[in-house]
């Protein structure tokens, strides 16, 4: 039996805002956009392999709060699992450096207006109420749905990023 790989994602916060992370690399997952984050390595907790991703992906100091409840398969041996982070007081602000092109902070009415890579769909449809710096509450998108304008969920898993 091959043992699960984990691949981290940030749910990272700016009051009620969102940030999604939209991809340049690979071909095969450019211009969707993801939580952004990455795999955990050998002998890495996922909390410090969010805040080391964080850091590569976004130039950013992050502060792991708590997981997102629930885990979604990718291609075997993948598996995705989120967790709620904010930055740090003394951070700079989030800049694309590695396999992104573009950062938007979404807000709630917002959170549906971009092509969220499929497993990320799940893992933003199971954002709730959210305690900490802000209040609110993500409507979950209707089943099957990613966006108003994406197309079709392909039958197949994407590969994890970094």
């Amino acid at each position: 039996m091959t043992e699960r790989i984990v691949v981290v994602a940030a749910a990272l916060y700016d009051g009620d805002r969102l940030l999604a992370a939209r991809r340049s690399a690979p071909p095969a997952l450019a211009g969707r956009w993801e939580l952004p984050g990455g795999k955990v390595e050998s002998g890495e907790a996922p909390e410090q392999a969010l805040v080391r991703e964080l850091r590569e992906e976004l130039g950013v100091e992050a502060e792991v709060q708590d997981r997102v409840p629930g885990e979604w398969p990718l291609k075997p041996p993948y598996v995705l699992q989120a967790w709620r982070a904010r930055l740090r007081p003394t951070s700079p602000a989030p800049k694309p450096l590695q396999d992104h092109d573009e950062l938007r902070w979404l807000t709630p009415d917002e959170l549906w207006d971009v092509d969220w890579l499929d497993q990320d769909v799940e893992a933003v449809g199971a954002l709730k109420l959210l305690r900490g710096a802000g209040l609110c509450r993500y409507a979950a998108p209707p089943r099957g749905a990613t966006s108003p304008n994406a197309p079709a969920p392909a039958p197949q898993q994407n590969p994890p990023s970094s």
